[in-house]
């Protein structure tokens, strides 16, 4: 089977690297309880991260890797044309020569993380969804790691008794976690 040269912004590799790996990964956190008891709480996907390694063989082998190297360089995501992935929107964030370059050989790897684009538009739009339901529901504060109930009432300005009384489903206030979300008003 003749697979389709992999592409990224402006270069396309003479051959396929050899080697594909792709990552998938997911943010997990870990809440200790009393009694050695703990939650599981799953943020969420993150970045896709895509590696291969691969050899520029012939006489202009040192003169391919300088091009994908000029490619590493330039900032930004770009669009990596995969033969078998899904195309995706990544950054090229690793590029590493493997060996002692010869005029005639070089092996390398690299390492692209996927970019879903958020900062372009998207997380715009996410915060400013959250920022309206906020303003119709009222004021909501996001936990982030160290805030405390105690210190969340004193920033809105109101009492323990008042949070506690807008958020029947905290039972015990000591206990709070990363992206939970406290109703103030």
């Amino acid at each position: 089977m003749k697979l389709s040269p992999m592409k990224y912004k402006n270069y396309t590799w003479p051959h396929n690297p050899r080697v594909y790996t792709i990552d998938y990964q997911r943010q997990v956190a870990v809440d200790k309880v009393p009694f050695g008891v703990y939650r599981l709480q799953d943020l969420g996907r993150t970045r896709r991260v895509m590696r291969g390694e691969g050899e520029f063989v012939g006489k202009n082998a040192y003169a391919q890797f300088g091009a994908l190297a000029n490619v590493f360089y330039r900032e930004g995501p770009g669009k990596l044309i995969h033969p078998l992935w899904q195309t995706a929107n990544a950054h090229f964030v690793e590029l590493r020569l493997k060996q002692e370059p010869r005029p005639d050989y070089v092996s390398y790897s690299f390492t692209f993380w996927e970019d879903l684009g958020c900062y372009d538009g998207k997380l715009k739009e996410v915060a400013q969804k959250a920022q309206q339901s906020e303003q119709q529901d009222g004021v909501v504060h996001t936990v982030v790691k160290g805030d405390t109930l105690w210190a969340i009432a004193k920033r809105y300005g109101v009492t323990l008794e008042q949070l506690l009384k807008k958020n029947p489903d905290i039972k015990n206030p000591n206990k709070i976690w990363p992206g939970q979300k406290v109703v103030i008003k």
